[in-house]
């Protein structure tokens, strides 16, 4: 009897040692093949318009996950826990040549530099430029877009070629936004080079081709209406200079949806004046119609404090110069008396 307990007490403690040995090695793998990352931002707003706002906020939480499946194949995950939460993104990549990858899922759409760069990474608190905020689609400034945080869902290839000369980013999307299954036939064309002639300095060139589905109604464009089909294009160019004392970023960006053009531009500067102490200046400009003369500028002045590494406290100040036409009916109105008869 003693012999048999022997027996059994030894097979079951050769199983705890080799389960105990199995989920090491998961845990190992786990560790080794998926990283796990988050951040959040924090603040205080004072806006002395008309509706003022006098507030602390909490502007995102996101948790980010990427798994490396294979040597080629990864997948990523991202949430914002903010707001009642939202998915934002979640794709997976599959590497077939150094200069070829794939990706299907959704992500961030390849249009403008900005909407590129993480708001851990941008140096206005506001997190990028009213052009790039309003022709991405990243907050809801473009009522016929909706807010999309400058993202869509659809297939994209990318690569970097010549040592890094020069970068692209080709992809077929809904044109719908985030978390929407697309509400037409059309897809959307969008295309992102980057060109870098040198380590300081890079040049890059972006568009969206495509017909959107409006999600509201504008007065920016009062022919369009909601549910709507109407053409959207997209286009945008700029540079990024980088040295150790100064960077500079610089954009030029465009848009056309239906018969309605805009415009818009920013140049945003981070002088690095002393250890972990920045001066950021941003110039803000945008044209949401250029019939309407419907634009604002934003001129931006602030410095920030990197207390601790990827952790800054931030303090700016923008004023705005605006000079908008409130609806459709009053630019009709300025612009019937303002016209004249014609010369025969």
């Amino acid at each position: 009897m003693k012999r048999i307990l022997l027996a059994i007490a030894s097979v079951f403690t050769l199983f705890i040692s080799h389960a105990q040995i199995t989920t090491d090695k998961v845990i190992n793998t786990l560790k080794e093949r998926i990283t796990l990352s988050g951040y959040a931002q924090a603040g205080y707003t004072y806006d002395d318009l008309k509706e003022s706002t006098n507030t602390f906020d909490v502007k995102r939480i996101i948790f980010m996950a990427h798994g490396q499946i294979t040597k080629e194949w990864s997948c990523y995950f991202m949430y914002n826990f903010n707001s009642g939460g939202n998915l934002l993104e979640v794709y997976t990549d599959y590497q077939f040549l150094p200069g070829l990858t794939a990706r299907l899922g959704q992500f961030k759409t390849m249009y403008a530099m900005e909407n590129q760069m993480s708001p851990s990474e941008i140096e206005l608190i506001n997190c990028g430029s009213q052009a790039t905020n309003y022709l991405a689609g990243v907050d809801n400034s473009d009522k016929l877009y909706g807010s999309s945080t400058g993202r869509d869902m659809g297939f994209m290839i990318f690569g970097d070629l010549f040592q890094k000369r020069l970068s692209y980013n080709l992809a077929v999307m809904n044109g719908q936004g985030i978390n929407i299954k697309d509400k037409n036939d059309n897809k959307d064309l969008v295309g992102y080079i980057t060109f870098n002639p040198a380590k300081i300095i890079s040049v890059t060139g972006s568009f969206i081709k495509g017909k959107g589905c409006a999600v509201e109604t504008s007065d920016i464009n009062p022919d369009i209406k909601k549910d709507q089909s109407y053409t959207r294009n997209r286009w945008s160019l700029g540079s990024v200079l980088k040295t150790k004392p100064l960077n500079l970023r610089a954009e030029y960006l465009a848009g056309k949806d239906g018969n309605v053009k805009s415009e818009g531009f920013y140049a945003t500067t981070n002088y690095h004046a002393c250890k972990n102490f920045d001066i950021i200046l941003s110039y803000d400009y945008l044209n949401k119609n250029k019939d309407m003369d419907y634009k604002q500028q934003n001129y931006v002045a602030g410095i920030q404090y990197w207390f601790y590494p990827k952790c800054r406290l931030q303090a700016q100040y923008t004023y705005c110069d605006n000079k908008k036409v409130k609806t459709a009916t009053e630019f009709k109105r300025r612009f019937k008396c303002v016209s004249k008869p014609p010369i025969n």
